[in-house]
């Protein structure tokens, strides 16, 4: 088989297994000499396939920000996804499960661009300035492999395990806000669960942004005003259940809802 054909059936089946929210075995346990260049062209063939079909690419997504998920995939540098519009979520709907293979949720900042931005060269400094603002929002991400044995390539060929993005409605300048000490309380039926700080995203979220930045200008793109960007999880991921309603509260921006509906064979 060529390398262009495992590419496309790999996207294949990571595509089929996203629309009927069955997952596959692991990529990397079937074929481990695949690299990192063969998961980007894996998720490259099915993002260019959601937008041939009419998704609108309005973001990216930044993932392996903490140290403790570096660590756990062995690798000293982030990843990242394709956001498009039909994976957002307006605050406090109802999202149904039933499309999802084996979701979990992030609570994490949203970064609108205010000015396109591309690398090399970009440091946090310069990410700051092309920020326009930042919004709460919780990322529900997702994973088409099964039971979440992923390595790096595995996470990368599934677009980054990009699932939905629920997104608050306040927005402020990051001028006003100290990124690396914003705190967020993560709570599910009201119980806190969880809190977080956005230091746990590379020291500083702004310096994922950065990082994308390099990332993308040196495969001959970059970051687009008005795109989002997600900068990575500030607490560990928390499974989904049937039903589940979480709250992240985040320090100066306020409250996102993130609702779940009841899976069907649960009753």
């Amino acid at each position: 088989m060529t390398t262009d054909s495992l590419h496309q059936q790999l996207a294949d089946e990571l595509w089929a297994a996203d629309r009927t929210a069955k997952p596959i075995a692991p990529l990397t346990e079937r074929y481990p000499d695949l690299v990192v260049e063969d998961a980007y062209a894996i998720q490259t063939i099915n993002i260019d396939r959601r937008i041939a079909g009419g998704e609108k690419a309005i973001g990216r997504k930044v993932g392996l920000t903490s140290a403790p998920m570096q660590k756990l995939l062995g690798v000293d540098e982030p990843d990242f996804g394709v956001l498009t519009d039909v994976m957002f979520v307006e605050d406090g709907d109802l999202i149904d499960l039933d499309r999802l293979s084996q979701p979990r949720v992030e609570a994490e900042l949203a970064f609108v661009m205010e000015t396109d931005l591309a690398g090399p060269g970009v440091t946090t400094a310069g990410a700051l300035r092309a920020i326009a603002g930042a919004l709460p929002s919780v990322e529900v991400v997702d994973s088409r492999v099964a039971d979440w044995k992923i390595k790096l390539v595995d996470t990368v060929a599934d677009n980054a395990s990009s699932g939905l993005l629920v997104v608050g409605g306040r927005m402020l300048p990051v001028r006003e806000l100290d990124l690396r000490t914003l705190g967020v309380v993560v709570s599910r039926h009201g119980e806190v669960i969880d809190t977080g700080a956005g230091a746990a995203a590379l020291g500083n979220p702004a310096r994922c942004v950065a990082w994308l930045a390099n990332k993308l200008g040196s495969l001959g793109s970059g970051l687009k005003a008005g795109d989002i960007v997600l900068p990575g999880a500030v607490h560990k991921m928390v499974p989904v259940e049937s039903g589940d309603v979480f709250r992240a509260d985040f320090a100066h921006l306020g409250p996102v809802t993130v609702r779940f509906s009841k899976r069907t064979d649960a009753g």
